[in-house]
């Protein structure tokens, strides 16, 4: 009795009598007895196996790496990222993927492949980067699907017909007059020697985007900023980024920036509401939508009041009233859309013809030709139309230089790419429009700058399914023909009033990538005043 009364009965109690697995015993056995970093260190290494599983999984039968940095991926690897290592990636095969942190991205590199994604909005919808509903918000009109995005899309198509680009050509004018002069200062004020233009292009754009899209609702100073800042925003949205915002985080820097710019945007949307209400007549893309507002909301009164006025028509497409946020929000998707891009091509256009004077000379010739030989002549839309030349080189250095490399999606649910793959719910899938644009079999010596494709040539028709610089299908870019013509109007300008002269470096043809792609030397030049 003794004996028994200083034992336990528990004490000695066999899992097995309770009919437990031995595999299941070992474990029991092996948990009660590891110490705090034996437990750590298997949860560890079941993450770790789980991670690659998941990535080995989702890879299925596409080319990629065999296995996956633990958890991050090539996540470094892409804090820097090189043309050279994307375009090993594009050639590897039609479909390729990596997996970086919780995110599996397939891409997809021909142009029927690209096409198949622009043109699947079932199963996809663009998602730019995971932080860019922090910065652009995440009712953002941009995130919108299906029927909500469409019908959102008909009260903005307005802002980029014909006659309402006409409208905002003399503040396009207005700003290329004054920055021609402050580049002929920025040369003087170096002595003459060359200094890298990049940011300079990167101004501009802001400028002349801002004027288009706000007007002088903004003052000149407050473009400055956002020009300024904006190069955070661009950071922030890099295509691999740290997935949370943390404080001192380009991420950070770059939401700080978004938001002046959302604010000052809603003042300008402020001020347009006034002058808009006051009869003003639009001279900005804000103006012209607010302007529909107004529109919109006197058809609708007379609508509830049974009432008919004398020359009030119903208005192409019936506007909600929106306010100075949701205004901003969607004016700053179009700075968001436009920046980067735009001043990627500007900065190619001005250091590719400077290499080329015959191409600058037939651009020049045509454009003082359309303004009757005088060279301070502002044009009109018959005019910038009528330059074909100058178009097809503008069209020309978007297919040689492409501004927009790759556009993200989010996969909405299993999406079968292709016969023997289907990319998984969740995961990102990015077309690239490189290769489509580089195809030996559409384009001949597709590496070499050559308007003449476009001018003489059949490039146009032949190339109509490989042109992806504006996507295709339910979210082509609004703005494509707007940004083609600004270029055009710039280079052609330039052509007139400006000489420069591009000094080239063992870089000047490397490409950078950053958010878009520049000259790896940022494009030094010279510029003086023509006579």
């Amino acid at each position: 009795m003794a004996a028994n009364a200083t034992s336990s009965p528990l004490a000695s109690i066999k899992f097995a009598a309770a009919n437990m697995p031995p595999q299941l015993e070992y474990v029991i056995d092996y948990v009660s007895n590891a110490s705090t970093l034996s437990i750590l260190a298997t949860i560890l290494v079941t993450l770790v196996v789980y991670d690659q599983y998941c990535y080995i999984w989702n890879k299925g039968s596409i080319a990629g790496p065999t296995w996956k940095m633990p958890f991050i991926g090539p996540f470094l690897q892409s804090m820097d990222p090189k043309f050279e290592e994307y375009y090993a990636k594009w050639v590897s095969a039609p479909l390729s993927c990596v997996s970086v942190f919780h995110k599996f991205v397939v891409i997809a590199s021909t142009r029927d492949m690209a096409r198949k994604v622009f043109n699947s909005p079932a199963y996809v919808k663009p998602c730019v980067v995971d932080v860019a509903h922090k910065l652009l918000g995440a009712d953002n009109w941009v995130f919108l699907d299906g029927k909500a995005h469409v019908e959102f899309r008909k009260g903005l198509n307005n802002l980029f017909t014909r006659r309402a680009l006409e409208i905002y050509l003399p503040g396009q004018e207005e700003v290329y007059n004054r920055y021609f002069k402050e580049f002929v200062a920025t040369t003087k004020e170096a002595g003459g020697k060359p200094v890298p233009f990049m940011t300079h292009f990167r101004e501009v754009i802001t400028a002349v985007s801002c004027r288009t899209f706000v007007g002088h609702y903004i003052s000149d100073e407050a473009v400055k900023k956002i020009a300024d800042d904006y190069y955070l925003i661009t950071a922030a949205l890099e295509l691999v980024n740290f997935p949370i915002i943390l404080p001192y985080t380009k991420t950070w820097y770059g939401k700080k920036a978004a938001d002046m710019v959302l604010a000052e945007f809603a003042r300008c949307a402020a001020k347009s509401k006034a002058r808009m209400a006051a009869g003003g007549e639009p001279n900005c893309i804000m103006d012209a939508w607010i302007a529909q507002m107004i529109q919109s909301k006197k058809w609708r009164d007379a609508q509830e009041k049974g009432v008919t006025i004398e020359g009030l028509e119903k208005p192409t497409h019936v506007l909600r009233d929106f306010t100075d946020y949701e205004i901003s929000q969607t004016v700053f998707t179009f700075l968001f859309a436009s920046q980067d891009a735009t001043s990627s091509a500007a900065t190619w256009l001005f250091q590719i013809m400077a290499q080329r004077p015959d191409v600058l000379d037939r651009v020049r010739e045509e454009n003082l030709k359309v303004r009757n030989g005088d060279i301070h002549a502002a044009v009109d839309m018959d005019q910038l139309e009528s330059m074909t030349y100058t178009r097809a080189v503008v069209r020309e250095l978007l297919r040689y230089r492409p501004p927009v490399l790759m556009v993200p999606y989010v996969v909405k649910k299993p999406f079968p790419i292709s016969e023997t793959y289907t990319a998984p719910k969740g995961s990102m899938v990015i077309p690239t429009t490189y290769m489509a644009l580089r195809d030996p079999e559409v384009y001949d010596k597709p590496d070499e700058f050559d308007p003449e494709r476009y001018y003489s040539g059949d490039a146009e028709v032949k190339g109509a399914k490989n042109f992806l610089v504006f996507g295709t299908g339910a979210h082509y870019c609004l703005g494509q023909q707007y940004a083609q013509l600004n270029l055009a109007l710039f280079i052609g300008k330039a052509s007139l009033m400006l000489d420069w002269v591009h000094h080239p470096t063992p870089k000047s043809e490397e490409i950078k990538v950053f958010a878009t792609i520049f000259p790896m030397d940022d494009c030094p030049l010279t510029f003086e005043e023509r006579k």
